[in-house]
C-alpha cells in the first residue's frame, strides 16, 4: 500500500494500522508516484496494490531457463506488461521484479501484457543484488543495459544462460545494480535523445537475443 507524504489524520492512520496488522507493506512516497501507478490523480492519497496473478520463484523457473529479465524498478504498470508480452515473444523464462520501489502484477498490467501473463512466470525479488548474485552462482551471465555500456547490443556474444537487466524509466539502472552485472551493453541512437521507453528498449535487446541465440 503506497499513501502519499504529509498525508494525515484518523481515517488514514486506521487505514495504516489495518494494512499492518494484515501484513501490508506500507511506504509512504510523493503524489507523482502515486499517479503514475492508479492512472489517475482521483486516488485521495491512497493506493493498494493487489496482484493479477501468483507469483513464481526464482529456484522454480532458473533452472529450466535460457534467457531472464530482471526490471530495476519500473513503476508504470502499461511499461510493464510491454515488457512482458515482450519477454514472451522473444522466448524469455521469467521476468524478475522488484519488491519495492516498483509495480507489481495489477490489472493495468495485465491487460498491457496482452495475455502474456498466462504463460510467462513472474518472479518476485525482495532484493535485485541478491537475485543476480544468485543468478551468477546458477551459471547466469549478466547483462546490463546501460546507455554508457561500452559493447554495443548487436554486437554481444550472448552468453547460453544470459540475464538481461534493465532500468527505471529516466534513471536507468542503479549503481550498485551496474557493479553486480558481468557486462553493460548499450543501445546505440542516432538521434539527440539519450535513451528509449523501457519496453521498446527492451524488445530491441531480447530480439537480438534471439536471433543470435539461435531459439
Amino acid at each position: 500500500m503506497l499513501i502519499a507524504k504529509g498525508l494525515a489524520g484518523p481515517r488514514i492512520q486506521e487505514v495504516v494500522t489495518l494494512a499492518r496488522e494484515a501484513g501490508t507493506p506500507v511506504r509512504f512516497e510523493d503524489r507523482g508516484a502515486l499517479d503514475r501507478l492508479s492512472s489517475a490523480k482521483s486516488h485521495q492519497g491512497v493506493v493498494a496494490l493487489g496482484a493479477a496473478k501468483q507469483y513464481a520463484e526464482l529456484d522454480d523457473v532458473a533452472p529450466q531457463s535460457k534467457l531472464l529479465v530482471v526490471l530495476d524498478g519500473v513503476e508504470d504498470p502499461h511499461n510493464l506488461g510491454a515488457v512482458i508480452r515482450t519477454a514472451h515473444a522473444a522466448g524469455a523464462g521469467a521476468v524478475i521484479i522488484p519488491e519495492r520501489r516498483a509495480v507489481g502484477l495489477t490489472d493495468t498490467v495485465a491487460k498491457a501484457a496482452a495475455g502474456a501473463l498466462e504463460y510467462l512466470p513472474i518472479v518476485r525479488a525482495g532484493n535485485v543484488n541478491q537475485t543476480l548474485r544468485s543468478l551468477k552462482d546458477m551459471g547466469y551471465f549478466i547483462y546490463g543495459i546501460d546507455e554508457r555500456g561500452e559493447t554495443d547490443y548487436n554486437q554481444v556474444d550472448w552468453s547460453e544462460h544470459s540475464v538481461v537487466v534493465m532500468g527505471a524509466e529516466g534513471k536507468g539502472l542503479h549503481e550498485l545494480v551496474k557493479k553486480n552485472c558481468d557486462m553493460l551493453v548499450r543501445i546505440p541512437m542516432a538521434g539527440k535523445i539519450a535513451s528509449l521507453n523501457v519496453s521498446v528498449a527492451t524488445g530491441i535487446v531480447l530480439f537480438s537475443w534471439s536471433s543470435r541465440s539461435g531459439d
